[in-house]
This record gives C-alpha cells, structure tokens and sequence, in this order.
C-alpha cells in the first residue's frame, strides 16, 4: 500500500523513429513498447499479417538494422491516443550486439540477459547461428 508520500519513478519508455522500405513505398513511423524481441511500430498504414520488412530503428546511440515481420495490426481501426494505428511486430532477425543495445537502453539488462543467453544457446543449438 502505498502512503501519500510515496512516490513512484519511472523511466519513459522509448520512442524511436524507425523507417523502411516495403513494396516501392517507404514506411515511416515511430517504435514504442520496444523489446529485445518485437515492437509496436506506430505508423499511419501498417502493414499486412506477416509480412516480412527490413527495418532501420534510429536509437540514440546508433542506427539499428532490423528484419521483422507483422504479428498485428490495426490497419482498419481508429486512430488516436487510445488506440493508435500501427502493427505490433516479432524480430526476426537481429544482431546479437543490437539486441543488447536495447536492453541496456531499457535498462533491463539483467533480465534481458538472460534471455537473449537462452536465445543464443537455442541459435546454436538449432545451427541458425
């Protein structure tokens, strides 16, 4: 139970703009809820269900370079500060190195580490490294 002098801090989370080019169009739009793994890509015309794009995500540290592919999408849904248009995506393939990247800039390197651990010792495993 928290007193009336609690106080609870949080850290914003990320807002990175992202681009990519599918189809001869090029897509523009922002990812927000970040993982090590997927994404909510805020964008004005999301993509279809599983598609498959090459994506660069602007971070403050570097350009990251990201094959995803569409999980969800609201393409026909409203679109305002409820329910913001866009397409929830998986990683399909990303460098181990970017991947640490985000964790440390959500600042859930420990959990985080563990996780991408498991995934390295599954790409080996699986022989996909």
């Amino acid at each position: 139970m928290l007193t009336k002098h609690a106080r609870i801090f949080t850290k914003p989370k990320p807002k990175w703009p992202i681009s990519a080019q599918v189809g001869g169009r090029v897509i523009h739009g922002e990812a927000k809820d970040i993982s090590p793994f997927g994404a909510f890509i805020r964008c004005r015309k999301p993509l279809n269900l599983n598609e498959v794009f090459d994506m660069v995500v602007d971070t403050p540290e570097k350009s990251l370079n990201i094959q995803a592919e569409v999980v969800w999408s609201n393409i026909y849904g409203p679109d305002d500060n409820i329910t913001p248009r866009g397409m929830g995506v998986r990683f399909v393939k990303i460098s181990h190195e970017d991947r640490k990247l985000i964790e440390k800039e959500l600042g859930q390197y420990e959990i985080g580490k563990e996780a991408s651990e498991f995934l390295d010792t599954l790409e080996i495993e699986l022989g996909m490294d």
